[in-house]
C-alpha cells in the first residue's frame, strides 16, 4: 500500500491543490470581499462591501464550463447573459454567508480544523479512496496528509477554516427540520408499492358532439365576468426593426488570426512568453501571472484546447487552437504523467477591429441621423440594411438579433405612437432602432375574442359533467356482475391494461398523481372503483394485481433515507434562507459600468 501511496503522490498531489484551489475561491468564496484581491476592481458591492472581477471571473468561468459541457452547439448570448448574472449571484451570495458568519460570530478553532482534516475530508477527494464497495480508506488518505508539504497544508487549512464555520452555520439555519418514521415511510411506500389494473376511460372531448352540449350566450357572459383575471394582457407593440448585429465579420477573424501568427512567430523568434502574454492576452487573469494557468489536468479546459495540450510536447509553442473564446497560443512547461500539465497561454480574442468598429459605429450613426426624417424603411434601404417584424411585450421584451431590448421596449410600449421612428439603442448584442407599427395599452381580452374560448371550456366542463354520469352507471354495471370487457364491447370503448406502476410513476392513457391514480391504490386486486374524474376524463378501474411496499426493506435502509431527505431539507432550507437575507441586503451591481463600455472580451472563461 505505501509503495502504492508514493508513486501515486504527486498525480494526487496536484489533483488535490487544483481541487483545493477551486474549492476556496468558487465554492466556499475565499478572497470574494477583496482584501487580498488584485484584479481589475470592484464591480459591485453587498451592504457596502466590495464585490470583485476576479472572484466574479471564477464564478462565471465555472458556470461557462458546466453549461458548454452540457450542449453540442456554442453557448448563444443569451446564454451567456444570463450565467453573466448567476454568476455575480453567486459572488453576492457568498458575500451574504460571510457577513452572516461575522455577525453570528461562527469561527472554528485549531483543534476543529485539524480533526476535520483527518476525519472529513473534502467531497473532491474522497472517489480516490473509496473502493468499489463504497468503503473509505482513512488509513491511505491520513497517509496522503502525513506527506503532503506545507503549501498544500496551508491550502488545506484554508479550507477547512472556511468550510467548518459554514457546515456550523447550515446546522444552525437548517436546525429544527424532523423527519418523521411515518413520513419516511410514506414515502418509500409511494416509491415501491405498485399496483396492475385494467380501465376504461370516457374522454369526454371525443365521446359526446357538441350539438348535444349547448353553451348559453349569457353562461359566456358570466364565466367573462367572474374570471376578469385570466383575460389580463400585456401591453404590446408591433415594430418594424433594424438590428445591426455586434458579431465579428469574416475579415475580423482573419484579422486575428493574422495577429495571433505575428504572436506565434516573436516567441519563435526568441520574444519571451509572459511579457507577451502581459502585453496581448484578452483574458487579464492569467496574463497578469504572465499568461500561467497553473497546473491542471485532463479535462478540465474546453474540449480542443484541452485536447492540443495533452498532445503537445513540453516546451513546445503549439499552433494556434480556436475554441468559442478566440484563438489560443500555448506552451506546455511541465507534465505529470499523461494526465497532469502546468502550462500557459496568450488568448486572442475574434472580435472586431478598430476599423471594423467603427464602420458599426459610424452605420449606427448614420441610421439614427437618417430615421430623424424618414420611415426606417426608407433609412434601411438608403443604407443597404433590411427591416425585420416583430412582436413585443412587457412581459418578453425580446428582439431576434439583438436579445432582451428593456430600453427599445420601454420606448415603444410607453412612449411612442405609431409611426414613429426611435433612435438607435444599444444591447449586448447589437445596435438596433425600431418604429411602431401599432400597439395595445395592458388591459382585459375584449369578451368578443375571449368568447370562443370561454364557450370551449364551458362545453368540456359539460361533457365531463355527462361522462361522469355515464361513468357512474358502467361502475354499476360491472360491480354488478358485469365484466369490464363485455360493458366495454357493449359501449363501444376498450379495456386497457396498465401497471404494475407505482404513485409517482406516469401511467400512459391516466396521467401522473392524479385522483385515478389515486383510486388505484385505494384498492384490492379484484375491486371496481366508482367513476373517478381527473381533468381531462373519467376512469372506472379494476386492480387485478399488487405489490405491497416492503416493510422489512424499508427499516433496513431507513437512516440513509433520512440522511437523504435531510440533505435535500437543508438544502432547500438553506436556499429559502439566502433568499430572504438577499431581500433585506443592500446589493449595487456596477457590471454595467465597469464592464460593459470596455467589450465583451473582458469575460474570457477558459476554465
Amino acid at each position: 500500500m505505501m509503495r502504492q501511496m508514493r508513486e501515486a503522490t504527486k498525480p494526487i498531489m496536484i489533483v488535490t491543490a487544483a481541487a483545493f484551489v477551486a474549492l476556496m475561491v468558487f465554492q466556499w468564496g475565499m478572497d470574494i470581499s477583496g482584501r487580498t484581491s488584485g484584479g481589475v476592481g470592484q464591480i459591485g458591492t453587498v451592504n457596502g462591501e466590495a464585490v470583485t472581477y476576479d472572484a466574479y471571473m471564477v464564478a462565471y468561468r465555472s458556470l461557462y464550463e458546466q453549461a458548454q459541457q452540457s450542449q453540442a452547439e456554442p453557448l448563444t448570448s443569451q446564454q451567456n447573459k444570463e450565467l453573466e448574472d448567476a454568476a455575480f449571484d453567486e459572488v453576492v451570495n457568498q458575500l451574504l454567508i460571510r457577513q452572516e458568519l461575522e455577525r453570528r460570530g461562527i469561527t472554528v478553532s485549531d483543534d476543529e480544523i485539524t480533526e476535520a482534516a483527518q476525519y472529513a475530508p473534502p467531497p473532491e477527494i474522497r472517489p480516490q479512496f473509496t473502493d468499489s464497495l463504497g468503503n473509505f480508506d482513512f488509513q491511505a488518505y491520513q497517509a496522503l496528509l502525513a506527506q503532503l508539504p506545507q503549501d498544500q497544508l496551508l491550502l488545506l487549512e484554508a479550507y477547512y477554516r472556511d468550510a467548518v464555520p459554514r457546515g456550523k452555520l447550515l446546522r444552525q439555519v437548517s436546525s429544527g427540520i424532523y423527519l418523521s418514521d411515518a413520513e419516511l415511510w410514506q414515502r418509500w411506500r409511494d416509491q415501491t408499492e405498485a399496483v396492475q389494473i385494467e380501465y376504461l376511460s370516457l374522454d369526454p372531448a371525443t365521446r359526446y358532439q357538441d350539438a348535444d352540449v349547448p353553451v348559453e350566450q349569457s353562461e359566456v357572459e358570466a364565466y367573462y365576468r367572474d374570471h376578469q383575471d385570466e383575460f389580463e394582457m400585456p401591453a404590446r407593440a408591433t415594430v418594424k426593426a433594424v438590428v445591426l448585429d455586434k458579431t465579428p465579420t469574416a475579415a475580423d477573424t482573419a484579422a486575428a488570426l493574422e495577429r495571433v501568427r505575428r504572436v506565434r512567430q516573436e516567441i519563435l523568434d526568441g520574444g519571451d512568453f509572459a511579457a507577451i502574454a502581459t502585453r496581448e492576452s484578452s483574458d487579464s487573469v492569467s496574463a497578469s501571472a504572465g499568461g500561467s494557468l497553473g497546473t491542471f489536468s485532463k479535462g478540465m479546459m474546453v474540449a480542443a484546447f484541452d485536447s492540443a495540450v495533452f498532445a503537445a510536447r513540453v516546451g513546445q509553442i503549439g499552433e494556434p487552437v480556436r475554441t468559442s473564446f478566440g484563438w489560443h497560443v500555448f506552451e506546455v512547461q511541465e507534465r505529470w504523467a499523461t494526465d497532469s500539465v502546468r502550462a500557459r497561454h496568450i488568448l486572442i480574442p475574434v472580435e472586431r477591429t478598430d476599423s471594423s468598429e467603427i464602420h458599426l459605429l459610424t452605420l449606427a450613426d448614420s441610421l439614427e441621423e437618417m430615421a430623424i426624417s424618414l420611415s426606417l424603411d426608407e433609412a434601411a434601404a438608403a443604407l443597404g440594411l433590411s427591416t425585420t417584424m416583430a412582436d413585443i411585450t412587457s412581459g418578453f421584451p425580446f428582439l431576434p438579433g439583438a436579445g432582451q431590448i428593456g430600453e427599445g421596449a420601454d420606448w415603444a410600449l410607453e412612449e411612442a405612437a405609431p409611426g414613429e421612428v426611435s433612435p438607435v439603442f444599444e444591447s449586448p448584442q447589437a445596435f438596433y432602432a425600431l418604429e411602431v407599427v401599432s400597439s395595445e395599452p395592458a388591459g382585459v381580452v375584449p369578451l368578443a375574442e375571449a368568447a370562443p374560448a370561454i364557450e370551449s371550456q364551458l362545453r368540456f366542463e359539460k361533457k365531463l359533467e355527462k361522462a361522469k354520469k355515464e361513468g357512474g352507471e358502467i361502475a354499476g354495471r360491472i360491480k354488478g356482475g358485469e365484466s369490464p370487457a363485455s360493458v366495454a364491447t357493449a359501449l363501444g370503448l376498450e379495456a386497457r391494461p396498465a401497471g404494475p406502476f407505482t404513485r409517482n410513476d406516469f401511467v400512459p392513457g391516466m396521467g401522473r398523481q392524479n385522483a385515478a391514480i389515486g383510486a388505484a391504490f385505494a384498492l384490492q386486486p379484484g375491486q371496481v372503483s366508482d367513476a373517478v374524474a381527473t381533468p381531462t376524463g373519467v376512469f372506472i378501474i379494476e386492480v387485478v394485481g399488487r405489490i405491497d411496499a416492503d416493510s422489512l426493506a424499508w427499516a433496513a435502509q431507513k437512516n440513509e433515507q433520512r440522511q437523504g431527505m435531510m440533505s435535500l431539507l437543508q438544502q432547500q432550507r438553506l436556499q429559502e434562507w439566502i433568499v430572504a437575507l438577499r431581500a433585506a441586503a443592500k446589493i449595487v451591481d456596477q457590471r454595467d459600468q465597469v464592464l460593459r463600455p470596455a467589450s465583451d472580451t473582458v469575460a474570457i472563461p477558459l476554465y
